[in-house]
């Protein structure tokens, strides 16, 4: 009924990666989908070698959940990751517009209807929206993301990609995409999450708008660490996930993005200022004054840096723990 009924409406293709899935979350995504007001969709699901969910489950899942629009499913041989998952769910997307959808959040009927009236009236290359926080039983713990993580700005418009390089405010299930852009964009950078990557790249060819609206339930449950000091345990891997992995990430933006001057010379001094930062912790103090030098990048971990920097080891351990524990 859907497909006669949107026949003159672009297709949107939603494209869902899923990895060992909760099936009740799962089908409440799933629903969500089916509950969608847009006329004219397209489901393209890849399972990632889950190891223990079986794959029959997912296909029985789809089928019992998705009755008014075509859907696919189909499943790696190996894992692969998200970023890889997504990046081959973008080659098939056969619509005008692709959706980026994971696995245990649940969508409001309008979420696409509204997205993609943005997204045609604005002529954006991206839209995204604002999401309501749930937890693991569907209660609702704030009415905006910007009340959970206190340093998501949402921003619009264009030449946005100076900014996207070192924060996203782009959630990848909020977000509706031309899906030519998406497939201009592969090979997906391996260092950035797929969100954060195709933000950044649309940024660089267009404009990006936000919706202050949620329309989305996002959920976030038992487990999840975020932050400055999320996976830190020492020194090292301080260094390896908040340092080495961004460096790694901008050096490769540098070498295969076409970008105008004026952002090759921010990623340069980007490299800088992480380059620093790293021997910083390597025990070269001197290094202090560049991460200094480039702080608009980030003044709290910059600040944060060259305090705790100097720490002795034990000390910095015990100080980790505690933050993590909100005890300081």
């Amino acid at each position: 009924m859907n497909e006669c009924m949107g026949i003159d409406k672009p297709l949107i293709s939603i494209v869902m990666a899923v990895y060992e899935p909760n099936m009740q979350w799962l089908k409440e995504q799933l629903l969500s989908l089916e509950a969608q007001t847009y006329p004219n969709l397209e489901l393209i699901i890849r399972d990632d070698c889950s190891p223990t969910v079986p794959f029959e489950q997912i296909c029985e899942c789809a089928a019992t959940c998705i009755r008014s629009f075509p859907y696919e499913i189909s499943r790696n041989e190996r894992n692969v990751g998200s970023n890889q998952t997504f990046e081959w769910l973008t080659q098939q997307a056969r619509g005008e517009y692709i959706a980026y959808c994971d696995q245990d959040d649940v969508w409001l009927p309008e979420k696409l209807k509204i997205l993609k009236n943005e997204i045609e009236q604005t002529g954006a290359l991206l839209v995204c929206s604002d999401m309501y926080v749930i937890d693991g039983k569907g209660h609702q713990t704030a009415d905006s993301i910007t009340k959970v993580r206190r340093h998501h700005v949402f921003l619009s418009g264009t030449g946005l990609a100076d900014k996207l390089l070192f924060r996203n405010f782009v959630t990848g299930c909020t977000m509706l995409m031309r899906t030519n852009i998406a497939k201009a964009a592969i090979s997906f950078c391996p260092y950035m999450v797929h969100d954060h990557y195709l933000a950044l790249y649309a940024s660089m060819h267009g404009a990006v708008q936000s919706i202050p609206q949620s329309l989305i339930r996002y959920r976030i449950h038992g487990g999840n660490q975020t932050g400055l000091l999320a996976g830190v345990h020492d020194k090292k891997s301080y260094c390896e996930i908040r340092i080495t992995s961004a460096l790694n990430k901008m050096k490769w933006l540098q070498s295969n993005l076409q970008m105008p001057q004026e952002l090759k010379k921010t990623v340069e001094q980007g490299i800088e200022w992480l380059s620093a930062r790293q021997t910083y912790f390597a025990g070269k103090r001197s290094a202090a004054a560049t991460i200094w030098k480039y702080r608009k990048f980030g003044m709290l971990p910059s600040l944060f840096e060259i305090v705790i920097g100097m720490l002795p080891e034990r000390v910095f351990i015990f100080f980790v723990q505690l933050a993590q524990n909100n005890r300081i």
